[in-house]
């Protein structure tokens, strides 16, 4: 019962703002930004308990926030605000109904190698229309992000991830995973407010 509240939650959500975009005449950029997990499913654990959920929530709000005090600010839409867990279709729906400029999803990484670390970003191995933006948009706020906050690039690479799967005929799509949570140096470091807001921030730019 609870499974068929959330879903029909989201519904209204998704009709709302669709009805808001068709009564919009602003050719402001939409963004659409993923928030990984959500709710039951934590997605990576560090080692110092924190949690993959609760880390891009931070980073989403404070782009969120960043946007909002800007004088030209860009048209932002989260897939979850809380703590709730969105199905990946769920997701990628809200973007088709929206007619997203962009779609950026946003993760932390995880390995049984605790020397593992920095920061990588993914678009899809479907090849389309939008397969180029895409990988240009996503070295562009790698390259940023690694140059605002001493992370080490990894790179942007290719995946057959759903979000991005079911995006790549509709705008440009990445999933970016900030740091390892199996690190401890990374771990530490996105525990820390003034972090969060830096890496919300280098990323903010470049959308």
């Amino acid at each position: 019962m609870k499974k068929v509240l959330k879903n029909v939650s989201f519904v209204i959500l998704l009709l709302k703002m669709c009805f808001i975009f068709g009564q919009e005449t602003s050719a402001q950029k939409r963004i659409i930004i993923d928030v990984g997990h959500g709710g039951k499913d934590a997605g990576a654990i560090g080692i110092n308990g924190i949690q993959e959920k609760d880390v891009v929530l931070s980073i989403a709000n404070e782009i969120l926030r960043l946007n909002n005090d800007l004088d030209e600010s860009l048209d932002i839409y989260m897939t979850r605000y809380k703590d709730t867990l969105i199905s990946l279709s769920d997701r990628t729906k809200l973007a088709k109904a929206l007619n997203a400029d962009l779609f950026v999803s946003l993760h932390c990484n995880n390995s049984d190698n605790a020397d593992a670390r920095g920061v990588e970003v993914y678009a899809s191995r479907k090849q389309g229309k939008f397969s180029k933006t895409s990988v240009f948009i996503g070295y562009q706020i790698e390259r940023a992000l690694c140059e605002a906050i001493g992370y080490e690039s990894r790179g942007v690479k290719f995946a057959n991830f759903q979000v991005l799967r079911e995006t790549a005929d509709y705008c440009p799509a990445i999933l970016m995973e900030l740091g390892f949570l199996s690190n401890v140096d990374e771990a530490q470091y996105l525990m820390r407010k003034e972090n969060v807001l830096a890496i919300a921030l280098s990323i903010l730019k470049k959308l």
